[in-house]
């Protein structure tokens, strides 16, 4: 596994307008993560997490900093190459999982697929192979109207490491579940970090899910601190 960091974050700023006066949101961030770790980011609500989280995924861009992803730097980088990256190598998971009603699990899992362009059968076969990773073998042709709450997350979380991305950004991903479910998916995202490889950051109130993974680190005020 390479030794390069995947992001790279150098003195990363973020600011919004506000009614009198600008508002930091993030403050000078440092940071760095390797291929493969699985990172928490925790801190109470309005802290910066989700906006730290959007500026990884290329959703939003800083007011200040630099940030590289796989050494390519993104800032400046046009809408359709980020678009693009986003397809390929990061995928997300939200607290909503934003499945469509008219299709079913399988075909709401193969949508990357095709966004990238390959085939419909290839992009079945994958989410196939997907939805048996994170245990909905059984369900792949039920309409997702049917399924749980936790079996929705978990065809979220099979959509969104359908290409095999480098990294797994996941926005309070237990953050609608009930305690035993949420547990369940947390165990999951540990097994498909350590089977898949990929780097996972995710963004949680939930201090059971931050404790199991890799490193914890913390927004107060503007400013990341590592949790021991």
């Amino acid at each position: 596994m390479s030794r390069e960091p995947l992001y790279l974050l150098n003195k990363v700023g973020k600011e919004f307008a506000g009614p009198a006066e600008r508002l930091t949101v993030l403050d000078g961030i440092d940071l760095s993560i390797m291929p493969g770790e699985s990172i928490a980011i925790l801190g109470a609500s309005g802290s910066g997490k989700t906006t730290l989280l959007h500026l990884l995924g290329t959703l939003d861009a800083p007011t200040s900093g630099e940030i590289f992803f796989s050494g390519l730097a993104l800032n400046g980088m046009d809408g359709r190459r980020k678009a693009a990256l986003r397809n390929r190598d990061i995928g997300f998971v939200f607290q909503f999982h934003h499945l469509l009603a008219e299709f079913t699990t399988l075909e709401n899992v193969a949508m990357p697929g095709l966004i990238a362009g390959k085939s419909r059968e290839e992009s079945l076969a994958l989410a196939r192979e997907s939805l048996e990773l994170v245990g909905l073998k059984g369900r792949m042709d039920f309409p997702v109207t049917t399924l749980s709450g936790g079996e929705r997350q978990r065809a979220a979380i099979a959509r969104a490491i359908l290409l095999r991305p480098k990294a797994l950004l996941a926005d309070e991903p237990t953050g609608n579940l009930d305690e035993k479910t949420g547990r369940m998916i947390g165990e999951l995202l540990v097994s498909l970090n350590r089977d898949l490889g990929m780097t996972f950051v995710v963004v949680t109130h939930n201090i059971e899910l931050a404790a199991v993974m890799g490193r914890r680190l913390e927004l107060r005020l503007g400013v990341l601190y590592a949790q021991g």
